[in-house]
């Protein structure tokens, strides 16, 4: 039988989501989810509300738009760190170790299913966008492991 939590805590300056639902793989790709599509949606917010404070005007229309692009970045980076996290999980407890290639293959893939969203897909946009993640990704694991 699944079980499913949820909690929250904050303390200064970290914020930490919980929510278990019964299987790591679940939990690592939902978790990635939520922060990083908290982020999206948060830099969606501040991009739009600069904009409006430039046009001094508020308009009912402003605020549709905010909301729009606010929800449609907050899935569009959310579903990139769950998908991210997710393979990189994956490729880490069927290879049993944790290193930079998981970070990279799980960019990779993470770059190839993005291409899949954009308009005018090419399969050399996709290896363009495959490259690139895992070139991101790797970067990232190994300032991390420097840190």
């Amino acid at each position: 039988m699944v079980r499913s939590r949820f909690s929250a805590s904050v303390e200064s300056p970290k914020v930490d989501v919980i929510v278990d639902l019964g299987h790591p793989l679940l939990n690592y790709s939902v978790d990635g989810f939520l922060k990083v599509g908290g982020v999206g949606a948060a830099h969606a917010v501040v991009q739009d509300t600069f904009r409006i404070l430039k046009s001094e005007a508020l308009t009912k229309n402003d605020l549709e738009k905010l909301v729009k692009r606010a929800g449609r970045e907050g899935l569009q980076w959310g579903t990139v760190a769950g998908v991210y996290a997710g393979v990189e999980y994956s490729l880490e407890k069927s290879r049993g170790v944790q290193d930079w290639k998981n970070a990279a293959i799980g960019g990779a893939v993470t770059g190839a299913i993005l291409s899949l969203t954009e308009s005018g897909f090419t399969k050399d946009k996709m290896l363009q966008q495959a490259i690139t993640g895992g070139a991101l990704a790797t970067a990232s694991e190994f300032i991390r492991n420097l840190v």
